[in-house]
């Protein structure tokens, strides 16, 4: 519950308050109370017949469409879907209509989110045999329930709509601490009870978010307790983990924050009567009072996607240090696996062509010495009782390989002669007792 109260407690300490449904659309938002000026939102209104509105839709489409290029080429190195963006990027500078724009970021789109559908999505291994294989992989971003990306039928997707809404919200009050009016948009249509220019605002911030998810599926597990599918198969996101990724809504406010200005920019100098007043007030970034916050918007790049929430053991799902790739608990686990990895590896090695002739070579070069050796050319002192009383508790001082190389035998067999787990032919006792001195 929240409170009238609350909320009055809340402006006053110039904090927004913003309701989600767990689908992520937005119920609720509130925000600080700024003093506005109508002729900014007149300007706004008459955007789309003096072309600033055309303006606009093309930067923030082209800003949206270079950060998707970006994902495909650097992330799913997809040189397929990189250059249709591309070449979508050139058909966009001369785009003459708001339908033209639509109909090129629709051809990228459908470029790019097919270098997405065929990527794996991690789940703990404990995990693995409660989720069905549609979760499996990122998928489509088309939902069959609604034919849109509503009602998404997997985690992927279904948290991914969760934090398109966490941004669409903190564009929606951008907007609206700027004095514009959220429901007017350039590029999506006025309908009821969407803020069209908000969702206009949160394209080009679109590939940040991808670019935060990607990196945080690539470096962490998912956890089947995280989410439920319902009867029709809509996935849905269990509270705890919403409160989780409700986390990072700044990281939203902060990427939004200089796109809304600009905006707001565009539209006030639009005006057909200048007033004194000869650009707004940047309320969110402060760049009228600072030059210097431009180097603070640049490492807002989709180059440097924020940290994901945290690193998750592949195994149990625990949470790890960002170095480690499993937990304490799971380490002898992941050794093991590794170690039988290893020795298959190992195994087929050693029984390649070449290994056998080896091998071959070596047994019948100790059948001739074995062959060779006459039992009477062993000294009468030298028995066995001699070898483990004298020669035995030297042979720490002499090198695996000098055994090896005088014995002419392997450096693990060198090594079991040396601890003395394995007694060599009596043929050996007098060449080692010799190394001994």
């Amino acid at each position: 519950m929240i409170s009238l109260s609350a909320l009055r407690w809340l402006a006053s300490q110039g904090a927004a308050f913003v309701m989600l449904e767990r689908d992520g659309s937005v119920l609720a938002t509130t925000g600080p109370v700024r003093p506005s000026d109508a002729r900014l939102r007149r300007a706004q209104a008459l955007a789309d017949s003096n072309g600033v509105g055309l303006q606009l839709a093309i930067d923030l489409i082209s800003e949206k469409l270079r950060g998707q290029q970006l994902i495909a080429k650097e992330k799913l190195n997809n040189s397929v879907a990189s250059n249709e963006i591309d070449s979508c990027l050139s058909a966009l500078k001369s785009a003459e209509s708001i339908s033209s724009v639509l109909s090129v970021e629709a051809r990228a789109a459908l470029a790019y989110w097919s270098a997405w559908a065929d990527l794996k999505i991690q789940f703990s291994k404990i995990d693995l045999r409660r989720i069905p294989d549609h979760w499996r992989i990122f998928g489509t971003r088309v939902s069959p329930i609604t034919g849109s990306p509503r009602l998404a039928v997997n985690p992927p997707n279904a948290v991914l709509n969760y934090l398109y809404a966490m941004l669409e919200a903190e564009a929606r009050l951008a907007a609206a601490e700027l004095g514009m009016d959220p429901g007017l948009g350039v590029l999506h249509k006025d309908r009821p009870n969407r803020d069209s220019l908000a969702c206009d605002l949160m394209e080009p911030v679109r590939p940040l978010v991808d670019a935060y998810l990607f990196d945080w599926l690539r470096r962490g597990s998912l956890r089947r307790e995280w989410f439920f599918e319902q009867s029709n198969g809509n996935c849905r996101l269990m509270g705890e983990f919403v409160a989780r990724l409700s986390e990072t809504a700044p990281l939203w406010r902060k990427a939004i924050a200089p796109i809304a200005e600009k905006a707001a920019s565009m539209f006030w100098k639009s005006r057909a009567k200048p007033s004194a007043v000869r650009q707004i007030a940047t309320r969110l970034t402060q760049t009228s009072r600072s030059k210097g916050r431009d180097a603070y918007r640049k490492a807002l790049a989709l180059q440097a996607p924020p940290e994901p929430l945290e690193n998750r053991c592949s195994l149990c799902g625990e949470p790890i240090r960002k170095d480690a790739q499993c937990c304490a608990g799971c380490a002898p686990l992941v050794s093991r696996a590794r170690l039988l990895q290893v020795s298959k590896l190992g195994r087929i090695a050693t029984h390649t062509p070449t290994a056998e002739a080896r091998r071959s070579a070596t047994q019948l070069r100790q059948v001739a010495a074995l062959k060779k050796w006459n039992p009477s050319d062993l000294p009468g002192w030298l028995d066995r009782d001699f070898y483990r009383r004298r020669i035995l508790p030297k042979l720490p001082g002499v090198t695996i390989k000098k055994i090896g190389l005088t014995l002419h035998v392997s450096r693990p067999y060198a090594a079991m002669i040396r601890k003395g787990t394995q007694i060599p032919h009596p043929r050996h006792w007098l060449v080692l007792a010799q190394l001994t001195q």
